[in-house]
C-alpha cells in the first residue's frame, strides 16, 4: 500500500481535492523526518488522486532528497521568495480544495496558498488529520514506553538527591540533567519542578526558592524518545506531611485509581473524566478543582482524546492518554498524579511504574 492511501481516503471523505501537511507531527509520522518550522515554508501536497507535489526550500533539497518522495519538487532560494514555487504548484496541480492541519499550518503559508490558488477553499481538517495518528501501532507503543523508562530513572535518581534547600531551579536542573544521562533525545517538554504555594499553579515555573519542610514538591517531567513524549506527574512531600496534605493525596490518588478502573475501549472520554472527577467533587476539596482529566499523548504531549466532561469520542484499543486528577489550594499546595495509559479492548495498561504511594523525602 503506498505511503499516502490514508491521505488520499481522508481527501476523499473529506471532499476535497487534496489533502496539505507541513512539518510538524503528521508531517514526522508520513515521511519519518522532521524539519524545521521557520520563515521559510515547507509544505507537502496530497491529491485525492494522482501525483504529490511539495515546495521545499533550496538549502533543504538534499536533505529531503533522502526521503524517497515520488513527486514533483518546487525549491524556491531566500533571494527571490517562495511566491514563485508556490505559481509553479498551482500550475502542476489545479486545486478548487485543500485539507490544511489548522493548529500547525501558519498563517502566512495560508495566504501564499490562497495567493496562488485564487478562490480555493481551505478547509481546517486537524481533527481529521492527526486523527489518523490516534491508535498507536505497536512499534510506537515501545517508543512511548522508552520514553517513559528514561523519566522515571530520571526522577528516582533525582528524589535520591531532593535536600532541604535545594531551590526549585536547582532541583530541575538535576532532573533535566539525569533524563538526557539516561537517554532522552530532547525534552518532551520544559519540566515543572513546584513546591509549595507554587505547586498549586498547574503550570508552574520553577523559582529560585529553597524547599522547606512540610512543602508539597510536584513534579510534571517527560523525555523524547525514538519521536514520542512521556508526560508524568509525582508529588512528594518533604520533611512531612500535615494531615490535610495526606487527606488531599489519598483524594486524589483515588480519583487517579479510579481512572485505570473504568477506562477501557468502548467508552467515552467524557465517561473516564465522569468517573475521575466525581471522586474529586465528593470530596471536602472539591473546590479545588481546577482542571480535566487529561490528554492524548504521542508525537506531541498534548493531542487527542482530550479526556473532559462533553467530549463524546469512544476511546479505541491504541489510544494513548493521561490520567491526571489534581486538586489545588491557590496560596497552599497542590497535587497531581499523573500516569499515562493504554487503552485495551476489555481495560487499560499503565505505561508508567512509578510508584504512587505518599512518599516523604527525608
Amino acid at each position: 500500500m503506498s505511503r499516502y492511501a490514508e491521505y488520499r481516503a481522508l481527501a476523499q471523505s473529506l471532499g476535497v481535492d487534496a489533502v496539505a501537511l507541513v512539518p510538524g507531527p503528521n508531517f514526522v509520522r508520513l515521511m519519518k523526518q522532521d524539519f524545521h518550522s521557520h520563515e521559510r515554508p515547507l509544505l507537502l501536497v496530497i491529491p485525492a488522486a494522482g501525483p504529490v507535489a511539495a515546495i521545499v526550500p533550496n538549502l533543504e533539497l538534499s536533505s529531503f532528497a533522502k526521503l524517497g518522495f515520488e513527486g514533483e519538487v518546487f525549491d524556491w532560494m531566500d533571494q527571490s521568495g517562495y511566491a514563485g514555487a508556490f505559481a509553479a504548484l498551482a500550475r502542476h496541480i489545479p486545486l478548487g480544495s485543500l485539507a490544511v492541519e489548522g493548529q500547525v499550518m501558519r498563517v502566512f503559508v495560508h495566504h501564499a496558498l490562497a495567493t496562488a490558488f485564487p478562490g480555493l477553499k481551505i478547509v481546517d481538517a486537524e481533527r481529521e488529520i492527526s486523527g489518523l495518528r490516534l491508535r498507536k501501532t505497536a512499534e510506537e507503543v515501545a517508543a512511548l514506553e522508552g520514553a517513559i523508562r528514561i523519566s522515571e530513572l530520571a526522577l528516582a535518581e533525582v528524589l535520591d538527591d531532593v535536600r532541604i534547600g535545594m531551590t526549585e531551579t536547582q532541583i530541575e536542573g538535576h532532573l533535566i540533567q539525569a533524563m538526557f544521562r539516561h537517554g532522552a533525545s530532547e525534552l518532551a517538554f520544559g519540566p515543572i519542578v513546584a513546591a509549595g504555594e507554587n505547586s498549586a499553579l498547574p503550570h508552574a515555573h520553577a523559582r529560585d526558592v529553597p524547599v522547606q519542610p512540610g512543602d508539597a514538591l510536584l513534579f510534571d517531567w517527560g523525555a523524547r524518545h525514538g519521536g514520542f513524549c512521556a508526560d508524568i506527574t509525582r508529588t512528594v512531600f518533604v520533611g512531612h506531611a500535615s494531615d490535610e496534605a495526606q487527606a488531599v493525596y489519598e483524594t486524589v490518588l483515588q480519583a487517579n485509581l479510579k481512572g485505570h478502573e473504568v477506562t477501557r475501549a468502548g467508552i467515552t472520554a467524557h465517561d473516564v473524566d465522569d468517573a475521575v472527577t466525581g471522586v474529586l467533587e465528593a470530596s471536602v476539596f472539591a473546590d479545588r478543582i481546577r482542571t480535566k482529566t487529561g490528554h492524548g499523548l504521542g508525537r506531541e504531549v498534548h493531542e487527542a482524546p482530550y479526556i473532559m466532561r462533553g467530549n463524546r469520542q469512544l476511546l479505541e484499543p491504541g489510544m494513548v492518554f493521561t490520567n491526571e486528577p489534581g486538586l489545588y489550594c491557590i496560596g497552599g499546595f497542590g497535587v497531581r498524579i499523573e500516569d499515562d495509559m493504554l487503552v485495551t479492548q476489555d481495560g487499560c495498561r499503565s505505561l508508567t511504574t512509578f510508584p504512587k504511594g505518599l512518599r516523604i523525602l527525608g
